[in-house]
This record gives C-alpha cells, structure tokens and sequence, in this order.
C-alpha cells in the first residue's frame, strides 16, 4: 500500500518537474582548443632560440541558464572556468561569471565577473583569428590587451536591440580603495549591426591603474573605432585606437584583417597591425607592427583545424609581442612563429 502511494505521488510530481525544466533551461557547454607552436625572436642582442611547446587557446567549460519571472523579465545566470588541458592550473569561474535580471524592453542588468563593453566590442569581432592565438589583435593594438579587460566586482547594463543598435555599459567597483588609492574602471559601447555590416565605437577610463596593477595618480585612457563588412565570401575588418597614460605619449594603432571563406569549409585567414608611441615623454617612443597569415578549414560546426605563422617587428623598444603565449624579449627582438591546432566546441 506504501509501494502504491509513493508511486502515485512520484507520477504526479513529474509533470511539475518537467514544467520547471522547461522554464528554467540549463545549458552545459565548452571547449577544447590546444596549438603546437615553434617560435623564437631574433635581433637584439641575444636572441631567443627556436623552441616548441604546446599552448592553450582559452580552453574553457561553463554552465549557463535562465528562469522565467514574467512574460518579460527572466533572471540569468552564468559560471564559466577557463582550463589548460596542457596543464594542471585553473581557477574556478575564472571566466565570464555573474548574475542578473534580463527584460524584453528594458535591458539587462549583470554582475560578477565579465568581460569590459570595450572587449566585447572591439577585439573577438574584429579578429580574423578569434582566440588568445599568437596572431591576436591584443599583441601590437588594444594598448597590448591592456583594454582587452575581463574586469571583477563589475556591474553592466546592455540594452536591448533598437533596429541593429546595442549600448553597454559598465562599472567596476573601487574595492580596493584606500586613503591615497581610489582604483576603479569604468566604460561602455555602441554597436550597429545588420547582416552584412558591424561598427562599434567604445570608450574606457582606468583611475589609480597602470597596466592592471593599482598605481595611485595614474590615469588610463582608450578610445577605439572599428567596424567590419561582408563581401561576398570575405569579411573585411579594421579597428583604429588611442590611448592614453598619465606619464607617456598617447599611443596610436590600428588593425586591419580579412577572413575569406571559400569552397564552404575552408578560410584564408589575414591580418595586419601597427603601432606607433605610447612610451614615456622624456625617451624615444616604440614602434611596432605585426603580421599573421592563416587558414583553417571547419571540418563541422564544432571541430576546425587552424594553421598560421606570425611576425612581429620592434622597430623601436620592445613594446610589441605575440597575442598570446609572449615570448619575454629585450629591445629590437623580434618575436616569430609557426601554429597549428585544432578547436573542439560542444
């Protein structure tokens, strides 16, 4: 008799398990994405030897969901570790993480740890080459990924979608304030898109910050530009940007990259970056410029294999590297290398 009332009472639970499952869907997902370099850095005094090793490109797993609170107000949520298969060492939720209440009408509010408006807007978009690769955006433009921020303590607003037009914006908390020290950032975005088109305008100011580290007195300034275009198989894409620092020069650099797709599955990958000044006022001011030249071939929605060899030239000083896994170099080296790889994503 027991048996038969428990029965009864599980089958009537599950409908109402079900109804909630649906109402709050929970998404699992990653990937995998891992590259064998050979790299070395000639010029200067001692240059660096050829060497290989095996890099990480921003693996990652997450969990992502929502509950439904009304016709029009849902609350979101998110937790997402970056992971180095390669390795041993990662930090739970490390990535973009955080909480918050999504409207239809009026936007999203989020908290937690994530990426900057001028991130989201200016670097993944309008790069051929999309991840932490040695041909990266970051390694020569974005101040050297000084304003490419995945920021904590942070509260953001996103609007909704206004006929192709979206604005972030954001502020991380002064947490870490003290009687000479009032560190905090602050920035936002505006984003145009349709199908064939994308420009972006975005602005971000660092107080009492110098390269990520708090400094009392220093102030960081960025303003960047950028946009992209389809024609017919090619994306076309440039970013231009400033960028300022209590103590130095204003630096300029620019971006311009091209991802042509052809035969359906195969793309030529290409991009070129420059950047002139952004040293101190009273010696010489660095210039640098980088190449990358790349394809990939998607062998499904889920699984590409990419392969590119990168150039980076320190005309002056020692400013400029590769986007990821640097090399640690001395003035007028000059970092180069060959990758290969493959991304899994599920």
């Amino acid at each position: 008799m027991k048996a038969r009332c428990l029965a009864a009472l599980a089958a009537a639970a599950l409908p109402c398990a079900a109804q909630e499952a649906t109402e709050s869907p929970m998404t699992l997902y990653g990937r995998v994405y891992l590259m064998v370099d050979s790299v070395e850095a000639k010029g200067g005094t001692t240059p660096l030897a050829r060497r290989t090793r095996v890099t990480d490109q921003s693996s990652l797993l997450g969990v992502r969901g929502e509950e439904k609170l009304s016709s029009e107000l849902k609350a979101i949520y998110q937790l997402e570790t970056g992971f180095p298969p390669d390795q041993q060492t990662a930090n739970f939720a490390n990535r973009n993480s955080g909480v918050g209440l999504a409207h239809a009408k009026l936007g999203t509010i989020i908290m937690g740890r994530w990426d900057m408006p001028f991130k989201s807007s200016q670097v993944a978009p309008l790069d051929p080459f999309t991840d932490l690769a040695l041909a990266d955006v970051t390694g020569t433009a974005m101040n050297q990924g000084n304003f490419s921020l995945r920021e904590q303590n942070v509260i953001q607003y996103w609007s909704p979608n206004w006929a192709g037009l979206e604005v972030r914006l954001a502020y991380s908390a002064n947490e870490g304030k003290t009687a000479d020290r009032d560190p905090y950032k602050y920035g936002g975005s505006l984003v145009w898109t349709n199908r064939t088109v994308y420009l972006t305008y975005a602005y971000e100011k660092h107080n009492d910050s110098r390269d990520g580290t708090v400094t009392a007195g220093i102030e960081e300034e960025g303003h960047g530009v950028g946009g992209y275009v389809r024609l017919g198989g090619a994306k076309l894409m440039a970013q231009y940007g400033t960028y300022s620092r209590t103590g130095t020069a204003k630096q300029k650099s620019y971006v311009l990259g091209v991802d042509w797709v052809f035969g359906e599955r195969h793309h030529l990958l290409a991009s070129y970056q420059d950047s002139r000044d952004g040293g101190v006022t009273t010696a010489a001011q660095p210039r640098c410029d980088a190449q990358g030249l790349g394809y990939r071939y998607d062998f499904s929605r889920r699984t590409m294999f990419t392969a590119y060899y990168t150039k980076v030239n320190n005309d002056v000083g020692n400013l400029c590297n590769f986007g990821a896994a640097t090399l640690s170099i001395t003035a007028g080296q000059d970092p180069q290398g060959f990758s290969a790889g493959v991304r899994h994503t599920f």
